[in-house]
């Protein structure tokens, strides 16, 4: 009887055990966003997509429509995502900040606005971020292009800046 009240002890406890070790951990990141470059897709002559990985140990980012105080209505944190663009001229990446169109000298801008990915409190988030690039491909007669984007969350942490260069077919 002392053996078999034994054994009903060592069972359950390794099955209270068992079932302790198999409950998933909550996942713990930084609160300052981090990214990482996934793929660049060239859908036709004017429009990409730039796939990103993000994380965030807060959730903040992304904004919505009730974003409409300082510093997001206006400024340089209306957009959180931000990307400077770049062509290897002469052998050296130049940053391109304005075109000229038929219109006269414009600015050259891929920042944006991302939506708000979590409602929740501080929750631990990550997952792609999938972003049009329009127009990806300038009137250019480079073929060689460099982005570069980071990402911005809601206290205004700033991302690590990922990189990707792009090939393009140039026209004749």
């Amino acid at each position: 009887m002392y053996i078999c009240r034994v054994k009903k002890i060592l069972y359950f406890g390794t099955v209270i055990c068992l079932f302790l070790c198999a409950c998933p951990k909550p996942v713990q990141y930084s609160d300052t966003p981090e990214i990482k470059f996934i793929n660049f897709e060239i859908l036709n002559e004017t429009d990409g997509i730039l796939t990103y990985y993000f994380q965030d140990g807060k959730g903040d980012i992304g904004l919505d429509d009730t974003f409409n105080y300082p510093p997001f209505d206006t400024g340089l944190y209306y957009y959180n995502f931000f990307c400077d663009y770049y062509e290897k001229q002469n052998g050296k990446f130049e940053k391109i900040d304005s075109v000229e169109t038929i219109n006269g000298i414009e600015p050259l801008i891929f920042n944006a606005r991302i939506p708000r990915l979590s409602f929740l409190p501080e929750e631990s988030i990550n997952g792609e971020i999938y972003h049009k690039m329009v127009p990806y491909r300038i009137i250019s007669n480079y073929d060689t292009v460099l982005l570069k984007f980071f990402i911005v969350d809601r206290q205004l942490n700033h991302s690590n800046v990922e990189e990707v260069v792009i090939i393009r077919q140039l026209e004749d």
